[in-house]
């Protein structure tokens, strides 16, 4: 009955999306393209769709042999404008995405901005060092006032986008036909085998034009590492000896998470919190009371990284949490093969514009010579 009620707000929320997209469309709106390449990261849903792995995906292929920056809009932090990520950020700083991003990657440009051609330019400046070859806009498909080189679209293989509705009554942030802006579609979450009969059924319902490629791609989860390795307890993971787990989150779905864990424990409590949760020393006392309630001896505590991010800004952790609480990193991979065809198209785009830019420096110097 709820739903129903929101339909309408729906239809208006759509109508409003569709305007402002045919503005962008007709150029009544205007949409900067750089020089520099660009490539955009996104999803035409709200909830997790993978857009954090995806774009750590793209710094690993990209970071060896270029400077690469990655802006983002900050989502939930408390700062404003443009603000360029030190050696020790903050969450409240500029989110917990891009901290994820920088601390796992110092070497690589972040900052966040919620005006991204702002962002781009104040990146490009000269004083800015390194000025990078590449920017990754991190959850960035409606932010049109950009044009990228490439537009990344995600869509979560357990949630196709073609049965459901703009919000509030479904989960699209505007109409299905927008993904047609996009150069490369990305089916994320899969499972690990994909019958060739449902790829062809997916490619058909998502209408793929001959300009775009579509790939699959599904999560990996690494092993299990201490939120503080000098305090942590040494554990083994073998289900004739069973470890329960309490499980910490605070992100958009964590029952692909739960389903992984339950691989390592017969016993996993479930302690979800809101996406981008801002964690309290409130929360704190809960996590700490809810573990106390963990039946047995072996027993640890499992959060996110992004989750991780949040919570590591609290003073207030007690010794045995910090004994006890673990993290599961994740990454994805690429389903059949898929890995080189799609490695090949990002770093082809990014060498070929970088050479086409500085020919067109030198043609400009040459020029301003004569």
């Amino acid at each position: 009955m709820i739903r129903i009620f929101l339909y309408p707000f729906s239809l208006l929320y759509g109508m409003i999306v569709y305007i402002r997209n045919l503005f962008f469309d007709y150029k009544i709106l205007t949409s900067t393209e750089f020089e520099t390449p660009v490539i955009s990261v996104g999803n035409i849903t709200v909830g997790g769709t993978g857009k954090t792995p995806h774009t750590e995906y793209l710094i690993n292929l990209l970071r060896k042999e270029f400077r690469v920056a990655v802006l983002s809009r900050g989502y939930k932090r408390k700062t404003n404008g443009f603000v360029l990520a030190g050696s020790h950020p903050l969450a409240s700083e500029i989110g917990d995405e891009p901290m994820q991003m920088k601390n796992k990657y110092p070497e690589v440009t972040v900052a966040v901005d919620e005006r991204r051609v702002r962002g781009i330019h104040n990146l490009m400046k000269a004083d800015k060092s390194p000025v990078p070859d590449v920017i990754l806009l991190d959850d960035a498909y409606q932010h049109r006032h950009v044009t990228p080189g490439i537009n990344i679209l995600l869509i979560d293989y357990n949630r196709p986008i073609w049965d459901d509705h703009m919000l509030p009554f479904g989960r699209l942030r505007e109409l299905a036909k927008e993904m047609t802006r996009a150069n490369i579609i990305i089916i994320t979450k899969c499972p690990e085998e994909i019958p060739p009969i449902t790829r062809r059924i997916i490619a058909k319902n998502l209408q793929i034009k001959p300009y775009q490629n579509l790939f699959f791609s599904t999560i990996r989860y690494d092993d299990l590492r201490p939120a503080f390795p000098d305090k942590a307890i040494e554990f083994k993971t073998d289900l004739k000896d069973p470890l329960n787990i309490l499980l910490v989150t605070g992100i958009a779905n964590p029952k692909p998470l739960h389903n992984h864990l339950s691989q390592l424990s017969n016993a996993i409590y479930n302690l979800n919190f809101s996406d981008h949760h801002n964690f309290t020393a409130s929360d704190i006392e809960t996590i700490s009371k809810e573990f106390s309630n963990v039946i047995g001896d072996r027993k640890i505590i499992v959060t996110t990284e992004k989750d991780w991010m949040r919570l590591r800004e609290i003073d207030s952790i007690p010794p045995n949490l910090q004994r006890h609480l673990f993290i599961l990193p994740i990454r994805i991979d690429f389903l059949d093969n898929e890995r080189k065809a799609f490695n090949s198209k990002i770093l082809n785009y990014v060498r070929e514009n970088i050479s086409n830019t500085d020919l067109q420096k030198k043609e400009k110097q040459a020029h301003h010579t004569n």
